[in-house]
Order: structure tokens, then sequence, then C-alpha cells
């Protein structure tokens, strides 16, 4: 099927000027890109006063793990009404693949935040997608699942044996496409992980071209894991990063920059720096970034592992509360963060615990006539440590805007929707977040999607796609600049002025409407 789009104002995804033009679509692949193509078409989509744009790349992603679920509809139509087509998946250590066929300990891949219907062999993964997939995925193999197939959630450093056994795993998924793999340091069990592990995973990426993608061990001014009495840890942890890096030759990707809390914002002019000095001296390190200023997090974020860890009965004891208030006030504090910073997302599936969704605890606590940290601590026991919260203060305006125009950032998401609670609003709303950010402060737009879509898949080593032009893969959004609406302060608004979306020739989004399709594909490394 021949598909002509026809009059728009095309930006084609490398950062050139926008031109008035056309694009042909022959099947799922473009077949021509010019100002002004007259050939007979099947359909002719009119773009007149609209941009036609190369398909969204959301650069860091966890979609993988729903690909095969009953409802996996729901999962994805998101993201494919915000214009984005493919998602790079497997990050923070998470993949639904690198699991060895007898491990014992398959029920813990996804480290509690995700569920793989069938963990197993990346060949496994790639043959049980097939024909399942509503956006393209780019696969990264995740660390912390390969370690869980080997030793579940053990602490125990692994010995010569099983870190050989591992690296089996992350030869099985690279050379059957995988792109790259990731680490996530702040999760079971990759913080268990010693150095002489790390390293060897990295060089094993680094052996197939691939890109390593890390969550540091620490995105605030202080976090557990490093010494108290030392300069910030969120510098420390970009330390840990390069000194991987440096030491295996992997290409690094530094997942989600984020300054957790107003005392981590005094490191972000020295992160920066850091990070284009390494670039100067040959170092190939760079990093994503997102658009809303708070991001998900569990609900026991400032309690110290202590308490959780106290029998129920121990943990209203007036010392221990004592102690406990104290501890968390000191985190705050020194976070920069406080009550009124945390969205209560989800507490549990009791009708009676909906009412606190989608408030701060401030406001839950002076419903209820309770101090913040009473409410906190309530809203902790009512989800047994098991709730979500929106943690606010990861950037400021101005950081946000600093980071779309550095030349090391792309963009991403990092969410997903969730099965109950209130909803992170990236996974609705965070490509357009960029665009009517770019709108409101004269960001280029050439630039902003040029971030979206080429730059993500040079950095990912993606080929024929991100860019508008023959014989690429015909992902494309088509959208309104100006008309482009979103609306942060309700999570889940599907944005406006995403017209048309279509996933190699496939129309997923059409006249603003939403069409069930699954035209996505696994791609795998060449």
């Amino acid at each position: 099927m021949k598909i002509l789009f026809k009059g728009g104002n095309v930006i084609d995804g490398t950062g050139a000027p926008a031109f008035k033009g056309d694009i042909l679509v022959d099947g799922e692949r473009i077949a021509a890109v010019g100002a002004d193509i007259s050939v007979p078409a099947d359909k002719v989509v009119d773009c007149t006063g609209l941009t036609v744009a190369p398909g969204f790349i959301d650069a860091h992603s966890h979609n993988d793990f729903f690909y095969d679920y009953e409802d996996a509809e729901k999962y994805y139509a998101p993201f494919l009404r915000q214009g984005i087509t493919t998602q790079v998946t497997g990050n923070c250590g998470f993949s639904p693949f690198g699991v060895a066929a007898g491990s014992k300990f398959k029920d813990k891949v996804g480290g509690g935040l995700f569920h793989a219907v069938k963990p197993g062999s990346f060949r496994e993964f790639a043959e049980r997608a097939a024909g399942k997939l509503f956006v393209n995925m780019i696969p990264l193999v995740g660390h912390g699942t390969t370690r869980i197939s080997i030793s579940g959630y053990d602490p125990t450093p692994l010995t010569e044996a099983q870190i050989a056994e591992e690296m089996k795993l992350v030869d099985e998924a690279m050379e059957g496409g995988a792109f790259g793999g990731s680490f996530g340091f702040m999760y079971e069990p990759g913080i268990y992980s010693k150095h002489d592990e790390l390293v060897a995973f990295a060089k094993r990426i680094a052996k197939y071209d691939g890109i390593l993608t890390v969550h540091p061990r620490a995105c605030s001014k202080v976090a557990l894991g490093y010494p108290l009495l030392s300069k910030p840890h969120i510098e420390l942890a970009l330390d840990e990063v390069v000194d991987i890096m440096k030491e295996s030759g992997v290409r690094t990707e530094y997942s989600h920059l984020i300054f957790v809390g107003k005392t981590s914002w005094k490191s972000f002019d020295p992160m920066l720096a850091k990070l284009h000095r390494l670039n100067d001296e040959g170092c190939r390190i760079a990093y994503d970034n997102y658009s809303f200023t708070y991001g998900a997090s569990v609900i026991t974020v400032v309690l110290p592992p202590w308490y959780m860890a106290l029998p129920e009965a121990d943990r209203k004891k007036p010392f221990n509360m004592f102690k406990l208030k104290l501890m968390t006030n000191i985190t705050k504090l020194a976070l920069g963060l406080d009550f009124c910073d945390f969205t209560v997302a989800y507490i549990s599936d009791d009708p009676a615990h909906k009412k606190h969704e989608g408030k701060t605890v401030s406001e839950c606590a002076k419903e209820e006539g309770l101090s913040d940290f009473d409410m906190y601590i309530k809203l902790v026991d009512l989800s047994r440590g098991q709730g979500r919260l929106y943690l606010g203060k990861y950037y400021n305006d101005e950081i946000i805007d600093r980071l779309m125009t550095d030349s090391l950032s792309v963009f991403m998401t990092d969410a997903w929707v969730e099965a109950a609670g209130t909803q992170n609003g990236a996974a609705y709303q965070g490509f357009p977040y960029f665009l009517v950010r770019a709108r409101e402060h004269n960001i280029p737009l050439e630039s902003v999607i040029n971030k979206m879509t080429g730059k993500t898949a040079e950095r990912f080593s993606v080929k024929e796609r991100g860019t508008l032009a023959a014989g690429n893969y015909a992902d494309i959004t088509v959208f309104d600049y100006a008309g482009v609406k979103v609306d942060p302060a309700v999570p889940d608004f599907t944005p406006q002025g995403i017209k048309h979306v279509y996933v190699n020739g496939v129309a997923a989004v059409k006249d603003g409407n939403y069409l069930t399709q699954r035209a996505g594909k696994l791609i795998l490394k060449k």
C-alpha cells in the first residue's frame, strides 16, 4: 500500500532545517522524501499546516514486561497517542529475558517492580514477541535479571564460576540481537554486585560494541551505599559509573539524569561539566532526561531500612518512633524534600484507600487531622510498605530547559501504565510536554525532534530508524505544533495535537483517534 503524506512541514530528524514537502510510503518503508512528490498513491494524508517528523523514540522504557499480558494494549496505547513509535527497553537492570532454563529464581525477575509472564532466554523472548508488539522495541539485557538467574536476591558476591555462567546469558542475548545491557545499582540484586562482576558485565557488552545504560547508585545529595561525610553522593555515583566505563571501554548511557531534592541541584553544573569534559577526552558517555519535574518512587523512599525490618509489634514503641521521626526528618532535610512533595499514587486495592490517591501526604494529613509524619507512617502501614509515590523536585523548570538544549541529552519517559492508582504523567504526556516546553521557551523544534528521533537512534546504533529518508522504516508522527496541549495536573490526560502516528507504515493514530494495531517489531542489532 502506498501512502502519500502531502504538504507538511517536514522535520527529518537529523537536525536539519524544516522544509515544506511530502513523504511517500510504500508498505513498511519510506519510498521517497521531497519538496513535491506527484505519484499515484492508495491514500493521501493531508498534512497542510502540520509538522511531519519521524516516529518518536523513547530512550528509556520498561514496556518489554507487558507485551504478552492479556490486556497488553492498555500499556501501549498511551505511548502511541503521544507519538512514540519505538522504545528502548530492558533498562535499570530489568529485562524479561537473560534467564537460564533451569533457574530456580524466575519468579524474582523484575525486581518486584515488574512481572514477566514467561521469563527465559533472548531467543524465547524474540519468538514470543513476534506479532504481538504495538510499538517497536530496542532490547537491552538487564544485569539484574542475569544475576537473579544465577542467585536470586542473595547478596553473596558471585564466584568466578558464577560470573562465567552469567556471561553466557549475556552472550546469548547479545548474539541474538540485543543492543546492549543495563545496570540498576539502586535495586536488588544489582545493589549487591561487586566491582569485578560489574566490570565483567560491562566488558561483555563492549565486546559486542553494545551500549550500557546505568541507573546510578544515587540521584540525590545523600543516599544509601556511600560514606556520609563525602562530596554529594549524586556526584560519587557518576564517579562510579565513569570508573566502570573507563575500565571496560563500554559506550555508556547515564540513565535519567535527575537531581532529586533541592540540595542536589547544586551538583547540576559540576556534573554536566564533567560529562562534557569526558566527551572531550574521547569517552563515550551521554544521558537521557524527563520532561516532568517528578518521578515514580516507592512509599518507603525516606524510611531507614531497619523500620520495615522490625516486627509490627515493635514499630510503634516510643523509642523506635522517636528514632524514626528523627532520622526521617534528617533525611528530608538532607534531600531538600518535604511531605508536600510526596504525592500518593497507590496504597492498596482496598476501596477505602483510594481517597488518598492523587493527594500529597500533607493534604492527606490535613484531611485526617494528623501531623505530616504520622500520616506518612499511617500510609506506609496501610500499604504494608508496598505503596507508590510520585516524588517531586526531580528538577526545576530551568534545569529541564538546560538539559533540553544540551548536546549530550536525548529524551525519555521511564514510565509505564499502572494497573491501579494514580498514573505517571510521562506515560501519557511525556513527549508532547517536551514539544510544549520547546514552544514556550523558543527552543528550536528541529533540535528537539532530533533528540526525540535521529539522535536517539544514532546513540543506540539503530539503523534505518529515526530519520525520514528513503529506505528507512515508515515510523512517522504528524502533529499540530501550535495545537499541542498537555495538562500536567491531570496525569492521564490525553495530549492534544498529535494527529497521525504510523508504525512501520501502519496507522496507529488517525486524525487524533487511536487505532488498534500490532505493527511493532522487535528490532535486532545488525
